[in-house]
This record gives C-alpha cells, structure tokens and sequence, in this order.
C-alpha cells in the first residue's frame, strides 16, 4: 500500500473563526492547561531618553578629574556633561 492511497481520504477543512467558537475553544484549552504564551510587552530593558552618545577626546588628567567630579556628585559623566552644558549656556546667554 502506497502512502498516497492512505492519504486520499484526507480533506481541507476551513476553520470555524467567530468570536464565539474561538472563546470556546479557548475556555477549553485553559481548563486544560494551555495559557496563552504570547508576550504582555515589549520585554527588554526601556529606552533611555539620552540616546545620543559622545565619545570626546579629552587628556588623561581632564578625564580623570571629570570622572572624579562626576563620582563626587553621584551622577554619571554624561549627566555631568549636561550639567556642564547648562552652565556654558547659561553664562553665554547673558
């Protein structure tokens, strides 16, 4: 007996999609055991509002010294840099 011959019989069917037969089928796959996998949100960290990244190059006692200041005040160096930023700004305005 070839394999064709037993899948002759075979037939497409159409699911049925309404609302009420995909409820149904759902209510009896969680009675069985079977919960929706699918993701509730975007897993991953969220993104951070300062995407724009500096790479300056600076000398080693520049850096080191804007390190230490940064690590003094608890923030991090680019929040130093924005500090910094502000400061520039608000003397050259006026």
């Amino acid at each position: 007996m070839s394999g064709s011959n037993r899948l002759a019989g075979l037939k497409a069917r159409s699911k049925d999609t309404t609302v009420a037969e995909v409820r149904r089928v759902d209510e009896v796959g969680e009675a069985r055991g079977f919960v929706d996998r699918s993701p509730r949100k975007k897993p991953g960290r969220k993104p951070s509002p300062r995407t724009h990244q500096l790479h300056p190059k600076v000398f080693p006692e520049v850096g080191e010294a804007i390190a230490a200041e940064a690590e003094r005040l608890g923030i991090t160096q680019g929040q130093l840099v924005e500090v910094m930023w502000e400061a520039y700004q608000t003397r050259s305005d006026g």
